[in-house]
């Protein structure tokens, strides 16, 4: 180590906040004085059991290599470790000088655990460390029903919520860090090999702009061009109806209070009503990833275990074909099958359709909800676990605020009724492009003549369905009335 004096100073701890705006982290630091060296440890194990799926690993790899680059416009630079989390810091301390360490909080079971351990080991050494607030509006501690315990439906929690003071306005992003008179040694982005081995990449590159910039332009967009018609368009998966900010909240290239305040800056210039902003659909999803994290924080067993302990009885099957089928989208369910393609392709899959295709694994296949989870935590960019584990226990009926367990979807007819041209369908699955809107949605009952001109072929071009939806639902309505009465 070089013999010259380093100046004091602080470490910025990031993870999931891989961003120079509104991050309260990064602004303590530079508030402090002295240099603020921003660094990332990679210590996936100590986030067992859900480190960080293929999807998001790739995004991570493109997130970090952005904020490098905005980094060292300022004169500072991301320094690079492996973990374990706690040597790492103290080597870096040790290294730097620096005498704080300041973090942004995550809400995972695993995550929180991690972290305590390390800010009673770091202050026990003297070492001045502080965390914040950086994900939320709320924290999910803060906000409780009039019995003070967690909520447990979503719309009486978004108004508390809601009942709130606004959350602080964004806090801007520094002009310039100090940087220590020796930089610590970083190891490069490369040898965390967070990109995936499979022939993936190209659609996850062609569909997507990881990073700051990526987010705020995404925002832009969405509040200019969609935002009016979000609530009409937003169960809509052949238009562009939502913001598709998912990943960039994920990875924290945007804060929700960067979102919030940009729709009410967006409204006041239009002169929209403060009523009809703050109770709008689009604020409102918002508000289930506020949920998802409150549920997490007071229930953390859920990502693997059921809320509702009576599902732990449930009578699922275990078929790997029928699973097999579902992951590659040969299911003989268009809609069904173009969510699916569109997840493997793109990361990511319209909502509305994970809720059909949610909705099919474990009422139509009764295959456990848990295996969609692992699934989409493994290919969804935007893969953030207190979401992940709502939506798909939301679907089980097992869950706080479940769907209710006789709410089956058809596949049928939720694809003609929220794609009723067939473009959805035609884009992810081109063997059935030329069909006419008629018959593109049940494409196996369609007459000879016009699946012989649209080069469709029923158990040959495309599937045949793996399951009658019909006789299905009969038997998922059994098993699921058996459960409830049960409770």
């Amino acid at each position: 180590m070089n013999s010259k004096k380093i100046e004091p100073g602080s470490l910025i701890w990031l993870r999931l906040d891989l961003r120079l705006a509104d991050n309260p982290a990064l602004d303590a630091a530079a508030n402090l004085g002295g240099a603020a060296i921003p660094v990332f440890i990679h210590a996936p194990d100590e986030e067992a059991p859900w480190p960080p799926g293929g999807a998001s690993k790739w995004w991570l790899h493109q997130s970090l290599k952005s904020l490098d680059a905005q980094l060292r416009t300022m004169g500072s630079q991301l320094i690079i470790r492996r973990g374990p989390t706690l040597e790492t810091l103290w080597a870096l301390l040790k290294e730097t000088g620096a005498t704080a360490v300041f973090w942004n909080r995550r809400y995972e079971p695993a995550v929180i655990a991690r972290d305590a351990r390390v800010k009673e080991a770091l202050r026990g050494d003297g070492v001045k460390v502080e965390s914040f607030n950086a994900a939320l509006l709320n924290e999910p501690w803060t906000i409780r029903n009039k019995s003070d315990r967690p909520f447990q439906v979503f719309t009486p929690f978004w108004k508390q919520c809601l009942n709130e003071a606004d959350p602080a306005k964004p806090l801007p992003a520094p002009i310039k860090l100090a940087a220590p008179a020796h930089w610590p040694k970083s190891i490069a982005l490369d040898e965390l090999r967070l990109a995936p081995k499979i022939n993936w990449a190209g659609g996850l590159r062609a569909a997507w702009q990881p990073g700051e910039a990526g987010a705020a332009e995404q925002l832009e967009k969405f509040l200019t061009a969609a935002f009016d018609d979000y609530s009409a368009q937003r169960n809509r998966p052949d238009a562009v109806g939502t913001s598709r900010l998912s990943p960039h909240l994920h990875s924290g290239e945007i804060s929700p209070r960067q979102i919030w305040h940009g729709v009410k800056t967006m409204a006041a210039k239009r002169g929209l009503p403060t009523a009809v902003w703050r109770n709008s659909q689009f604020l409102a999803e918002v508000g289930w990833r506020e949920f998802a994290h409150h549920l997490l924080f007071h229930f953390p067993h859920t990502p693997g275990e059921p809320l509702r302990p009576q599902f732990k009885n449930f009578p699922w099957r275990e078929d790997a074909a029928l699973l097999r089928a579902w992951r590659t989208g040969r299911t003989g369910y268009p809609i069904v099958d173009a969510g699916m393609r569109e997840l493997w392709t793109t990361g990511w899959m319209h909502n509305r359709v994970r809720m059909i295709v949610a909705s099919f694994l474990v009422k139509d296949l009764l295959l456990p909800w848990s295996d969609g989870a692992r699934w989409f935590w493994d290919t969804l960019v935007d893969a953030d676990l207190p979401s992940n584990t709502l939506g798909w226990q939301w679907t089980a009926g097992c869950g706080a605020d479940a769907a209710p367990y006789f709410r089956i979807f058809n596949p049928t007819t939720q694809g003609e009724k929220f794609d009723p041209n067939g473009d959805y369908v035609r884009r992810w699955c081109p063997e059935l492009a030329r069909l006419p809107a008629e018959w593109i949605h049940r494409p196996q009952t369609g007459p000879a003549d016009i699946l012989r001109a649209a080069g469709v072929d029923p158990g040959r071009t495309y599937p045949q369905p793996i399951v009658d939806h019909a006789a299905a639902r009969a038997v998922a309505l059994a098993a699921f009335a058996r459960i409830k009465t049960s409770a």
